[in-house]
């Protein structure tokens, strides 16, 4: 019998593909095309303590391989999100995972305890959200914030905690220590990388913000080699994710060393993605005669 359920920071998921925040909402846009009840997980939207109405338009790019996003979080902040999308959710034999985000700590914090009594599985962190009282970093860019962060998150959740970790660093590897240091329980990578364009006709940025978020399969290689030098370096479960678009593409985080993956920008072009990516692993499974999707899991090392 194949078996495909993986544990994730001790919460066990049926398969190991979950959604990637920002992609899918928190699932009611999707529900009449995609069986929820056949994902590992859906990740919400990102969850702020008080509604974010994001940056100016135009925030959507299309680029070569992939597209920019300036979104800016926009969301309509925890009240409403555990008013209408939590019980939604529970529909579903699906596990929740919510993504919070923050421009303080003092931000993270107030969301996490407001979730602690809520029925979801596990949270994760954006740390990509710029600190406003650093000058504007984001969290995810210093390791001494990230240790910071994650320590205070864990001091009030509940639920287990995976920090979300940014790929614009120079050592993705420093930046997961530090938070494994912090106490995470899980890790997932990589968020967007940071990106441009311009529109040559109108000689302006294509985005208001002039900079956005690189998803996309043009950042797959990027996020499999990041994947990959992170579980070598820490001891944690890793959420592996960008440009996943197949299930072939999935595999190739798993065997680099995911226990699970997220699905994101393909959710766009295909809505059925994730369901077709569980599909897609569960062939590859019965046509390599793995039993256990464990397996799999980091059995490229060398």
């Amino acid at each position: 019998m194949r078996r495909t359920e993986v544990s994730l920071a001790g919460v066990t998921l049926k398969n190991p593909v979950m959604t990637a925040s920002g992609t899918f909402g928190s699932g009611a846009e999707y529900s009449e095309m995609v069986d929820l009840n056949r994902l590992g997980a859906v990740v919400t939207k990102g969850v702020a303590n008080v509604p974010w109405p994001g940056n100016p338009t135009p925030r959507i790019a299309e680029v070569y391989g992939g597209m920019l996003n300036a979104i800016g979080l926009q969301n309509p902040g925890f009240e409403v999100f555990a008013a209408r999308d939590i019980p939604f959710l529970r529909q579903f034999d699906t596990r929740i995972v919510v993504n919070v985000c923050g421009k303080t700590t003092e931000d993270y914090v107030d969301v996490v305890e407001k979730l602690s009594d809520q029925p979801v599985d596990l949270l994760e962190i954006n740390i990509s959200c710029p600190n406003v009282k650093e000058g504007g970093i984001a969290f995810g860019q210093n390791p001494k914030a990230v240790e910071a962060i994650t320590r205070e998150v864990k001091r009030h959740a509940a639920q287990p905690v995976i920090m979300k970790l940014s790929p614009n660093v120079t050592d993705i590897t420093e930046m997961a220590r530090a938070a494994e240091a912090g106490g995470a329980d899980a890790l997932s990578l990589i968020n967007t990388l940071t990106g441009m364009k311009i529109d040559i006709h109108k000689r302006t940025f294509a985005l208001a913000n002039r900079t956005g978020g690189l998803s996309g399969p043009a950042v797959k290689p990027v996020a499999v080699r990041m994947v990959y030098q992170t579980a070598q370096a820490v001891a944690l479960p890793i959420v592996g994710m960008g440009g996943i678009m197949t299930a072939d593409d999935a595999i190739e985080f798993l065997l680099a060393g995911a226990t699970a993956v997220a699905v994101g920008t393909a959710n766009f072009h295909n809505p059925r993605a994730t369901q077709e990516i569980v599909e897609g692993i569960e062939a590859y499974m019965d046509r390599y005669g793995v039993e256990d999707i464990r397996e799999l899991i980091g059995a490229v090392r060398q």
